[in-house]
């Protein structure tokens, strides 16, 4: 006899009891008079009251498939498990909703199952990236902190062996394309879909060798997954990812770099590069992990191309077509083609005394130079603290400034500078270059990789100089106005880099160093 197959096992699309059920204020008890219903191309999400409810849609697609009442237990199980790891207080439970014995069906209740939900905390929907992107509310602070936030998860994440890294992206890709054919040529041209993945491909057979290796020292882990604006929010005042991806956990076992990706080009897209390349600096000033950009060409294609056929996905089976979803669509997957033709690297040094504005400048003029998200900024402060072993904020004692030390912190920033320079990102050295030594040697570096070269040494009255430093607040810099005293007797020597005036106000500046480095600001 063939195997008794269970009721819960049984595949069924028919969800509209549960939904309308889920509809109802009265559903959740005294109190709730409005259910806000909000869908999503897996789910279903009820708001009542204090609380939210995630219904999974009985849906199969070409990578999950909820087919089934026991599968969507399965997966809301998972969600539970893996979002406690980032947002411990908002995620509540797992819950069934029951038919009861005279028919009537119950949240939570004592009867069978006919399906199950995740139990959240309700939170501020003004409170997510995406809507604080919208409103242009995404502050500097607030960026670096979710730096911090993602750096340190990542940290934490299990570590994934022994899975061959580089066929996990090729799977990825083949979705991607089967998505795109299965959606037709009305929105997508087919020949397009299959070149975009023709190239993709030649970029994975170049990045396999490194793949492989961050396999091997542990930079494949278990991460969100969906690491977009949309999945993180204020929550009790910090930055919180929620809604990690749980419906195939290996699209969510993948290189820290693949996770920050989809962030960084979720902010591309919204035209904050500013803030991308924020995020991707402080995450790297922390981690150090600056091999990874050498993906982030394929890395980003591949996150545009999966979000824009989770559009197109959107659109599928409505009455009505979204043009803003197939302009969004279409508009995602030009970023996908665009992101595999990168500019080619080049190098700039921003050199001067404590309080000339060398970081404040380097910070403006990256995101227009260089590869998406733009140019790494190599920063000697940062890289002094990460070898003292401290954060970034802890101020170091006076024996880390050292020659020695201030030695070893430059030898930092030439290797840093030239492994990302090597993966073909542009970057910005960022330091005060008083010794004619250490200006030859990173203007060495460029010309033995054979790429462009451009030394810029900042200047501003000795009052100006103390009085930035004195007003610092929340700097990584633990430079005081005793160290600008001592920096002012230093012998520079012959300075041949292009010399900039920094006593205006930072804008000023920026747009006198824009016009040097002809970066057209738009």
């Amino acid at each position: 006899m063939p195997p008794a197959i269970h009721a819960d096992d049984v595949k069924t699309s028919d969800q509209h009891e549960v939904i309308a059920f889920l509809s109802l204020p009265g559903t959740y008890g005294d109190g709730v008079t409005h259910v806000e219903r909000i869908d999503t191309h897996i789910s279903h999400v009820f708001i009542a009251g204090p609380y939210a409810y995630k219904l999974k849609r009985c849906v199969v697609m070409p990578y999950l498939d909820f087919s089934t009442i026991t599968r969507r237990r399965q997966t809301c199980r998972t969600e539970f498990r893996i979002n406690r790891r980032t947002a411990p207080d908002m995620y509540l439970g797992v819950i069934p909703v029951t038919r009861q014995r005279d028919g009537i069906l119950a949240l939570n209740g004592t009867g069978r199952p006919v399906d199950w939900l995740v139990k959240m905390v309700k939170f501020d929907e003004t409170n997510l990236f995406s809507q604080l992107a919208e409103s242009h509310s995404l502050t500097q602070a607030t960026m670096e902190t979710l730096a911090h936030t993602i750096a340190d998860f990542h940290g934490t994440c299990a570590r994934i062996s022994g899975h061959f890294e580089p066929a996990r992206t090729r799977s990825v890709l083949d979705v991607n394309l089967a998505s795109f054919l299965k959606q037709g040529s009305t929105f997508i041209d087919q020949e397009q879909a299959r070149d975009l993945t023709e190239r993709s491909l030649d970029w994975l057979d170049r990045c396999t060798a490194l793949l492989e290796k961050r396999e091997r020292e542990g930079q494949l882990r278990h991460c969100h997954g969906d690491l977009h604006l949309a999945n993180i929010c204020l929550f009790e005042g910090k930055p919180t990812l929620f809604d990690a991806l749980e419906f195939n956990l290996s699209f969510a076992e993948i290189d820290v770099f693949y996770d920050l990706a989809f962030l960084l080009m979720d902010l591309d897209h919204r035209g904050l590069q500013g803030l991308a390349n924020l995020v991707l600096n402080r995450y790297l000033d922390i981690t150090g992990d600056v091999e990874g950009m050498a993906l982030l060409p394929l890395f980003l294609s591949m996150r545009a191309a999966v979000r824009a056929h989770v559009s197109l996905a959107q659109i599928t089976g409505q009455a009505k077509i979204s043009r803003d979803l197939v302009i969004d669509a279409k508009i995602l997957f030009q970023m996908a083609t665009d992101y595999l033709s990168p500019p080619s690297p080049q190098l700039i040094a921003i050199g001067g005394l404590s309080g000339t504005g060398k970081s404040t400048l380097a910070r403006e003029i990256a995101p227009q130079i260089g590869a998406a998200p733009g140019a790494r900024v190599v920063r000697t402060d940062a890289l002094r603290k990460r070898l003292a072993g401290v954060g970034l904020f802890d101020r170091l004692p006076q024996k880390s400034y050292s020659p020695e030390m201030t030695e070893k912190t430059y030898a930092a920033l030439y290797d840093e500078a030239e492994t990302a320079l090597s993966g073909g990102h542009s970057v910005i050295c960022d330091g005060v270059f008083s010794r004619s030594e250490e200006r030859r040697k990173v203007e060495r570096m460029a010309k033995d990789l054979g790429l462009p070269f451009i030394g810029i040494w900042l200047t501003a009255p000795e009052s100006q100089l103390m009085q930035r430093v004195a007003d610092r607040t929340n700097d990584i810099s633990d430079a005081t106005e005793h160290v600008v005293r001592q920096q002012l007797s230093y012998t520079t020597g012959p300075i041949d880099w292009q010399t900039v005036d920094a006593s205006d106000q930072a804008d000023a500046t920026a747009a006198r160093l824009r016009d040097v480095l002809d970066i057209n600001p738009d």
